[in-house]
């Protein structure tokens, strides 16, 4: 069991960190926090730079504190969170992946949210640090204020499409 939550953690941690780097670097295939700025303009949100650099910095610190299991309920609801942000921006592609759909997101939402319950296994800091198994009371309001706080982020942040767009949406209907 704690061979398989380590390759667990390992994996996701690793790519929610380096979706992160992506954001705000030229690493990974990333295309800077110019680019990151951009995308988030492109999918309707205000803030452009600070925006960028709040979600890279938490997809990168989520990321490596769940590969490490530390603290792994709160990585979790960092990493739940700006996962349901991202599951926001593909909702409208429909589920599948192929399609450019939320299912990847939701995934991680899901694999996020079973650490959490779990806890990260013996092979990790809050074991070394003995800090887990982590309480219930801790546990359960992460894995429900993770999605919400990325709900709410997306509410907040939503930038009404300007007037020629929505023109532009309008003509592409008919």
């Amino acid at each position: 069991m704690n061979a398989g939550l380590l390759a667990l953690r390992l994996v996701v941690g690793l790519l929610i960190a380096g979706h992160g780097v992506q954001k705000v670097s030229f690493r990974l295939g990333g295309h800077g926090l110019a680019g990151g700025t951009e995308e988030f303009r492109h999918d309707g949100f205000r803030g452009g730079r600070l925006t960028a650099i709040a979600a890279g910095a938490s997809q990168i610190g989520a990321g490596l504190f769940l590969t490490a299991g530390l603290l792994t309920p709160l990585a979790a609801m960092a990493a739940m969170g700006v996962m349901t942000v991202a599951g926001t921006v593909k909702r409208p592609k429909g589920l599948w992946v192929q399609n450019d759909g939320y299912e990847y997101p939701l995934v991680l939402v899901a694999v996020c949210a079973a650490l959490a319950l779990t806890g990260p296994g013996r092979w990790s800091l809050d074991h070394a640090l003995g800090i887990t198994p982590w309480p219930l009371w801790i546990v359960l309001p992460a894995i429900v204020f993770g999605p919400v706080s990325g709900l709410l982020t997306r509410v907040a942040l939503h930038r009404p499409p300007a007037a020629t767009e929505r023109k532009q949406h309008a003509q592409a209907a008919e």
